[in-house]
């Protein structure tokens, strides 16, 4: 196969349960003797979490961290897993655990609890990281197979904060450091290679009024900074995240025969069409993002 590929036609991330059939299938090719009922147990609860049916916890209300979000995340990690697996790097059944979980959960600190009742999840935006490691810590207490795992979801977890300096964290392996800096780069890759990434950037600017995030003015202010974000963004992942990136395109290789990253192509196109439109329709600009008609809540 060759050519720009749309992520969403090799496996559509909107649909969990072809996520989570992915998300096993190279779970296993890593770790034939990989424990999936514990990663198995884990999606449903969360799966529940987001839709408001698991107890103490209201349904996801963040727009743009959303469960959608979080199987375009989950999606990324695994691939990135599995062709650094390929190129001789070798997970232990508990690190395909860790690094699997620990990208379902990343961002469970946006949800609210039932008597949470003011604004939305999106207040939590600058916290929202301690308190998904929170959650996690909560969630595992008294489970016996990651028992003492806790360092190590916290450590990999805190790679997703843009201002964790990654150099400084003292992981306890090699390997729960490769998976921090994976995570870290599949957060990121995850969301920016999304085909509704521009248009959800009306969301996400939503998200960063409430969450009293400063340096933006204005959508218009936030779309013009995304371009620069992501020059900074390659060179994290050139630098901080130890260019993780690269294992990509093993992955399309051998699990799809495709030449080259379609996170990078897919990014590459998003930033070239906004762009275009920060250039050509500032005065429309909203309307110019809505590409493909998705119902901005």
């Amino acid at each position: 196969m060759e050519g720009v590929f749309q992520l969403s036609r090799l496996v559509d991330s909107s649909n969990p349960e072809a996520t989570l059939n992915e998300v096993i299938h190279l779970a296993v090719s890593m770790k034939p003797e990989f424990r999936k009922n514990e990663f198995i147990e884990s999606f449903r609860d969360i799966q529940k979490l987001y839709a408001g049916a698991y107890p103490g916890y209201q349904a996801c209300n963040t727009y743009y961290h959303d469960f959608r979000h979080t199987m375009m995340v989950l999606l990324a990690m695994v691939r990135l897993m599995h062709g650094a697996s390929l190129q001789g790097v070798r997970f232990s059944e508990k690190d395909i655990n860790l690094g699997l979980i620990s990208a379902l959960m990343h961002d469970t600190g946006y949800i609210q609890s039932v008597d949470d009742l003011r604004g939305t999840g999106a207040k939590y935006t600058l916290i929202h990281t301690q308190r998904s490691v929170q959650f996690i810590e909560n969630y595992f207490t008294g489970n016996h197979y990651f028992a003492g795992e806790m360092k190590n979801f916290r450590d990999i977890v805190s790679c997703t904060e843009f201002n964790t300096m990654i150099n400084d964290q003292a992981f306890r392996s090699e390997n729960i450091a490769l998976l921090g800096k994976m995570l870290g780069t599949a957060d990121l890759l995850g969301q920016m290679a999304d085909r509704l990434y521009l248009e959800k950037l009306i969301l996400l600017y939503d998200e960063f009024t409430e969450g009293c995030v400063p340096g933006f003015d204005s959508e218009i202010d936030l779309f013009r900074k995304t371009v620069s974000f992501y020059k900074r963004t390659k060179s994290r992942f050139e630098n901080e995240f130890g260019n993780v990136n690269r294992f990509m395109n093993h992955h399309f290789k051998e699990r799809w025969n495709i030449d080259g990253n379609v996170y990078e192509d897919s990014i590459e196109k998003n930033i070239n069409y906004l762009k275009f439109v920060l250039k050509d329709s500032q005065k429309n600009i909203c309307d110019s993002l809505r590409r493909n008609a998705i119902s901005l809540q």
